[in-house]
């Protein structure tokens, strides 16, 4: 089983920064991917970042050259920094992680960005 706990979300105007981040209680170098999805209100959960155990980094679309994923694996932590904000990343943040065959979810951080 692995446990993921988020941090770093808040409210920012149209702009703005804000870093994510997720620490698990293992240590994330042997996941098979660690990364962050959200959910706007209404909409589905989508994926925003995911850094994979090959090396990989996958972002959607509407964030890159926007949001950065990265790891420091001696914490158990992944990182999410998030530049330029728009009112449309609004959405609870989650950290997810692929282990086996199981994947397992963060209990979610709400960002919201006003304009």
């Amino acid at each position: 089983q692995v446990l993921l706990t988020e941090s770093g979300g808040g409210s920012v105007q149209a702009g703005g920064s804000l870093r994510l981040s997720c620490t698990a209680s293992r240590s994330i170098f042997g996941l098979n991917a660690v990364g962050w999805y959200r959910q706007a209100p209404g909409k589905q959960r989508e994926l925003v970042a995911q850094t994979r155990i090959s090396g990989r980094l996958n972002y959607a679309d509407s964030v890159k050259g926007r949001f950065t994923i990265s790891r420091d694996n001696a914490k158990n932590t992944v990182f999410l920094q998030m530049n330029d904000l728009r009112p449309k990343d609004t959405a609870v943040y989650y950290c997810s992680a692929e282990y086996l065959q199981d994947e397992y979810w963060g209990q979610g951080t709400e960002v919201t960005v006003s304009r």
